[in-house]
């Protein structure tokens, strides 16, 4: 691995963004970097995102406002068609844009970039979920000007937004003009014809699509000097969306106001004969609305009572509930790390960006880059169920019930694309919005069957810590049920009498290796998958009569159908090297040479940018975990010598060009005893925006490896494990720490678990209580209990890394040598 020392690299510049447990702040204004600002300083609740661009409007990287699951669609052009190719894309839509406030004093502009600011500081708070901005401004003629904002959009009020902007002149009189506006930027231009930077020339499959034609057809468009209204229909999906923003002024100053309202673009402009001291406080409320299909006039209604219903209750009441709901947040989601205040604060960012991405998103997913950019044109992937699930499941159940939901609802769409595969069952799309296949690239894309897996285990994930067994018997059941039958179908017996269920041609979460036979990690899920499906339904036949009556008619579900699934789950083919006491990653894996990544130019990373895939292909190398996933996440199935041999094999392989990788390998290095290197990985991910790592933040907050920051705090520092619905702890607390403290919901009672060098300490603060296990020993917390359990050490302790030296050198089972290279380029 190397290159990253313990702790921050350094990279952070904390004169500008010192170190806060609860606030990110900038307290220098910088335009070299304004992409990945804007993406750290986006505020969301899950349904609107908006990119942290400055109210001013003009000097941006990437102007962004999102709505999940708003999308345009268009005809995928293939090089060559071939039947079952995905055929329709898919790209979220950048809607109207209301954050634009402009100041202009004695007709002066104010622009952030050349303008002569004395002060400056912008500050995301997490415990109120307001991003503040305060700066003086000395204009051209001398004149002082104190300019403060405020931004929130509503956790509480799911389609609503607030905006404050002041002005105060500090010595002298002006005329100052504030122009409010909603703009349509849909075309990726501003009204001044500035081209957005994120449509810059290169490749980069990582960003989204750009549309050629228009996307937004103007419908209704209204305006009164008070408040502004515009609606849009999708030209080819179909997606209505309408937007309206109230403005109310509020100074001592006279000033008159004038009203515009075209098709793309509406404002109000004030025109203000302001007097030092007399601030002029302009409160802009925001509703956005969409929907499917349903007429644009029928949203502005929506848009027009969400709005009369904030004028009642205030601004300081919307502000008071969102604070009463972070600090519900919180009280069930926070991590505590004493004494380490810039991993504190980087924590909590990680956990906020989850919040901004999951809590009010019900009835759609969660796109990769939550609503902070268009990076992955808005897709969801199985990055969801794996990587952000878990910290829903332990913390936010009921968000995870909403994820899985959304699930279940895009089943008719897996069970049309699984008989586009000719296959029996359901396939769940590698990458969607609307729940059909979006990916163009079907070798690292369709191919993944293991997203079918992946959602079966959050579905029982989810089941058995929070005992919600009415979602699993109504509708989580059709999931595990369409999917055992999509696994059962596409595996097959050897007709030689080996007598294994064999899966062939798929790819595993590694991008770097695919259309493969036998993948470690597909086989070993899709056997968790067949099983669960089976035992489920065996439960529901003799707990649950009823709803498996209803589920057998609905289904065509049969006991010898059931059968097959535990015969194939019980014989399926997991792959293992005897000769060098490993797991290949997939039956033919050892067969190729290895990637010298420690010889490979640092200008040719990634390798997807600088390598045609074929080359890639050729080579054990791997984008991100495949068989180390597969250690953790079915980590009762492996024995802990296999699970270090994997480890050591495996991580030198190991890129690191997927941001999905390093959470699940600080896991398992924890557990396996590369404490060090735990750390390190930990510390990678965790920085992965906020120090820019993988140089495309820009494009957007990284949710999932946000997810995993959670999930290697909980799961690699902290030791748990849920083996099947039994919940158990063996830390590995890193040595530069003084303590851990994280919650965890488990059927209704919310554990405290603090983990020091010798004990750790479980408070049961909510619900009846617990029994979990502690390395093996049972555990009961009772309501309101505190129990400590001492611990003798952090498990065991390895230094050093995995080198690629260990591995050269080997011979494969037919005696030739395995040797490592690099690809002339």
């Amino acid at each position: 691995m190397g290159g990253f020392e313990h702790g921050f690299d350094g990279t952070i510049d904390r004169s500008r963004f010192p170190a806060d447990p609860w606030k990110l702040t900038e307290s220098r204004y910088a335009a070299h970097d304004l992409g990945v600002t804007e993406t750290l300083f986006s505020v969301a609740n899950g349904y609107l995102g908006m990119r942290g661009n400055v109210e001013e409007g003009r000097e941006s990287h990437t102007q962004g406002t999102f709505i999940n699951g708003f999308h345009e669609t268009w005809r995928i052009h293939h090089a060559e068609e071939a039947y079952g190719f995905a055929e329709v894309g898919q790209t979220i839509v950048n809607v109207p844009d209301v954050k634009i406030i402009r100041l202009y004093v004695d007709d002066e502009p104010l622009l952030l970039p050349v303008a002569d600011l004395i002060t400056y500081d912008r500050s995301l708070d997490m415990a109120d979920g307001v991003l503040r901005r305060e700066l003086l401004w000395r204009t051209p003629s001398g004149k002082r000007v104190l300019v403060k904002s405020e931004r929130m959009v509503s956790f509480v009020e799911r389609h609503l937004a607030v905006l404050t902007f002041e002005v105060t002149m500090l010595d002298d009189p002006a005329p100052i003009a504030i122009s409010s506006q909603i703009l349509n930027r849909q075309d990726g231009q501003d009204e001044y014809h500035v081209p957005s930077a994120a449509m810059g020339q290169g490749f980069d499959p990582r960003k989204a699509n750009q549309f050629t034609d228009r996307v937004l057809q103007p419908q209704a468009q209204w305006g009164d000097d008070q408040r502004l209204v515009l609606s849009y229909r999708c030209t080819n999906s179909g997606m209505t969306l309408a937007v309206a923003a109230d403005d109310d002024l509020a100074t001592e100053n006279s000033y008159d106001v004038r009203t515009q309202v075209d098709e793309d673009l509406a404002k109000h402009v004030y025109r203000i004969q302001a007097e030092p001291g007399k601030p002029v406080r302009l409160t802009k409320t925001v509703a956005y609305h969409t929907s499917r299909g349903v007429p644009a006039i029928e949203l502005i209604d929506r848009c027009r009572r969400t709005l009369d219903r904030v004028r009642e209750e205030g601004i300081a009441f919307q502000h008071a509930e969102q604070r009463e709901w972070l600090d519900e947040f919180w009280a069930r989601s926070d991590v505590e790390i004493p004494g380490q205040p810039e991993v504190q604060q980087a924590v909590r960012w990680n956990i906020f960006q989850l919040a901004q991405a999951t809590a009010r998103a019900e009835g759609n997913g969660v796109p990769a880059k939550g609503l902070t950019g268009s990076g992955y044109g808005g897709h969801y992937f199985w990055d969801t169920e794996i990587y952000v699930l878990p910290f829903l499941t332990y913390t936010s159940p009921r968000y995870a019930r909403n994820a899985l939901r959304f699930r279940y609802q895009m089943l008719d769409a897996a069970r049309r694309r699984a008989g586009q595969l000719s296959q029996q069952g359901a396939l769940f799309p590698w990458r969607t919005i609307n729940g059909e296949e979006a990916s163009a690239y079907y070798a690292a894309g369709t191919a993944q069957y293991h997203i079918d897996a992946d959602v079966t285990y959050a579905v029982m994930q989810y089941v058995r810590a929070s005992g919600d067994l009415d979602f699993l018997e109504r509708e989580g059941v059709d999931i595990l049920v369409e999917t055992a039958r999509m696994w059962a179908d596409l595996g097959f017996w050897r007709a030689n009498g080996d007598d294994y269920f064999h899966i062939h041609g798929v790819t595993g979460p590694d991008e770097y290796t695919t259309v493969v036979n036998d993948n470690l990690f597909t086989n070993v899920m899709a056997r968790f998958n067949l099983r669960v499906a089976a035992e489920t339904l065996e439960t529901m036949r003799r707990d649950a009569p009823h709803e498996y009556q209803r589920l057998a008619i609905r289904l065509g579900v049969s006991e010898e159908e059931t059968a097959e699934w535990q015969r194939a789950a019980k014989h399926m083919s997991i792959p293992f090297a005897e000769h060098l006491g490993i797991h290949p990653q997939d039956s033919h894996f050892l067969e190729r040479e290895i990637w010298d990544l420690a010889a490979t130019p640092a200008d040719k990373r990634p390798l997807l940018l600088h390598y045609h895939p074929l080359v890639i292909y050729r080579y054990q190398v791997l984008k991100q975990a495949d068989v180390v996933l597969a250690l953790f996440l079915q980590g009762a199935e492996f024995t802990p010598e296999e699970k270090l041999a994997d480890f050591e094999y495996y991580d030198p392989l190991t890129t690191g060009d997927s941001t999905l990788s390093g959470v699940v390998q600080s896991i398992i290095a924890a557990e396996v005893g590369y404490h060090e290197l735990a750390l390190e990985y930990f510390t990678s991910s965790l920085l992965v925006d906020l120090e820019n790592r993988h140089a495309n933040a820009a494009d957007g907050v990284h949710v999932a490896s946000a997810g995993g920051t959670w999930s290697a705090l909980a799961f690699g520092f902290g030791g748990m494990r849920d083996d099947c619905g039994r919940i158990s702890f063996d830390p590995r607390l890193p040595q530069e720490w003084e303590s851990l403290t994280f919650r965890v919901t488990l059927r209704g009672s919310r554990l405290k678990v603090t983990v020091t060098v010798d004990a750790i300490e479980l408070v049961c603060e909510t619900g009846e209580g617990a029994d979990v296990l502690v390395r093996g020993e049972a555990v009961h917390v009772g309501a309101g209990e505190t129990v400590t359990v001492a611990l003798d050490g952090q498990g065991p302790v390895l230094h050093g890394t995995p080198s690629l030296r260990d591995l050269t050198g080997n011979r494969r089972e037919d005696g030739t040598l395995i040797t490592a290279q690099v690809p002339h380029s």
